[in-house]
Formats: C-alpha cells, structure tokens, sequence
C-alpha cells in the first residue's frame, strides 16, 4: 500500500487545523496587562452649594492585570467580554488644593467590566487581524477613602477654625460609557495568539463628600469629574 497520498492528505488536513485560529465556533481567553490613562478634566469644588474659586482635582495614571473572553459567531463577527482587578485610583487637588501637605485627597477602587461586538478583519487563516469594536462599559466605585489632611482642612474650614476632627466620608457615583475600541491579533498557531488594543471610554462622575457637624448636620461638597480614560491592553491569548 501506497501511503505517500495518505500522508500527504493528513498533512494538508493538519496545515487547515492549524490554520483556522479564530472561526466560527472559537472561544478564546486573552490575559494581560491594562494601561488607563485619563484624560481628566474638572469643575471647581462645591461646598454646600457654593464654589470654591481656584479649585479642581486630577486622576493619576493606572496599571492592573486584565481578562477578556471572545466568542466568534463567525469568522469576522465576535462578542468579547472584559474584565479586570479593580485598580485603585489617586485623586490629587489643583490650584488652592495642589498643596503637597494635603495631596492625594482622597483614592477609589473603579469596577468597569465591559462587552464589545468586534468585526475582525481578514480570514480565519490570516496571522494578522485588526479589529474595531464597539460596546458598552458600567463603571461603579467602591473603598472611597479621604486623606485625613484633607479632611482636617475642611473641617476646619466648615468649623470656621473651631476644629479639625469633623468626619467627612466620600461617594463617587456610576455610570455607563460606550467603549470604542481598536486593536490588532498576531496569531502564533492554531491555539496561542498575541494582541495589543487601544480602547476609548467618554464619561465623567462626580465625587461626593459629606461632613457631619457636632450638631448632627451634614454638609455636602461636591466635584464634577470628566474622566475620558484611554486604555492599551496588552496580551496573551488562548483559543479552545
């Protein structure tokens, strides 16, 4: 028996396995690491209603492991899920509150996980794929913490000097945000891939605090923060 047809099918057969890493039907895991950048801006503090001149806030740059999930419905069609250890993020004064001695005022954990559509480009069989996508994220904030010299600033300008042991605790409240999304897939073989995106997330919040005074009072301060993070994902995948 002749078993150089044989072989040479089964090679063929083999080469078309390894080829299609992301078809119709696959499901891949992606772990790595996220990059968020803010691109932040803000309105003057409010306290009790009425503004502070000359103040603002600003988030610092963060880091955290990631994990996404894609389906692909079809060779170019793919839903992706996001997910991340909630990074901690800084919130540091400008103008009057850019003092060293009461900076950062405060910090926050954010919790963004998101889903995406993405068209994929090229074939199943393509090395290369770029790919858009676009989604939605819901983005909530929990461990609000005051810096204590922030806070014994503003009780002692609530108190008018009287003292600085007024407790103030803090808010931040949710929102959605679409997700616009670019990125590009390196495939190594039929399992394990390489991926770098850049994604864009248009939103604001607003930072809460609320001071309670000796008489039971509470007064309430208020900042106004347009956040707009750029986020690059860098990772490692895995197709089953």
């Amino acid at each position: 028996m002749n078993l150089k047809p044989v072989a040479f099918a089964g090679g063929l057969l083999m080469a078309s396995i390894g080829a299609h890493a992301q078809a119709s039907g696959s499901n891949v895991v992606e772990i790595g690491w996220f990059h968020i950048a803010p691109q932040d801006s803000s309105d003057p503090l409010t306290v009790a209603g009425n503004v502070v001149p000359n103040t603002g806030s600003r988030v610092d740059n963060v880091d955290t492991a990631g994990l996404t999930v894609t389906h692909f419905f079809t060779d170019n069609i793919a839903a992706e899920t996001i997910a991340g250890i909630p990074p901690k993020f800084q919130l540091s004064g400008t103008g009057v509150l850019a003092s060293p001695s009461i900076n950062p005022l405060g910090d926050v954990r954010q919790w963004s996980p998101a889903v995406l559509l993405k068209y994929y480009f090229g074939t199943a069989e393509s090395k290369l794929r770029p790919s858009l996508g676009l989604g939605v994220s819901y983005i909530w904030f929990t461990s609000a913490h005051v810096n204590p010299a922030f806070q014994q600033l503003l009780s002692a300008q609530l108190s008018r000097g009287l003292t600085t042991g007024l407790p103030t605790k803090a808010h931040v409240d949710s929102a959605w945000s679409p997700v616009f999304n670019a990125g590009v897939t390196y495939n190594i073989d039929r399992h394990w891939s390489a991926g770098v995106s850049v994604s864009y997330l248009p939103f604001g919040t607003k930072a809460n605090l609320t001071t309670t005074l000796p008489n039971g009072a509470q007064v309430h301060s208020q900042a106004k923060i347009t956040l707009n993070p750029i986020v690059a994902f860098l990772s490692v995948g895995y197709r089953f």
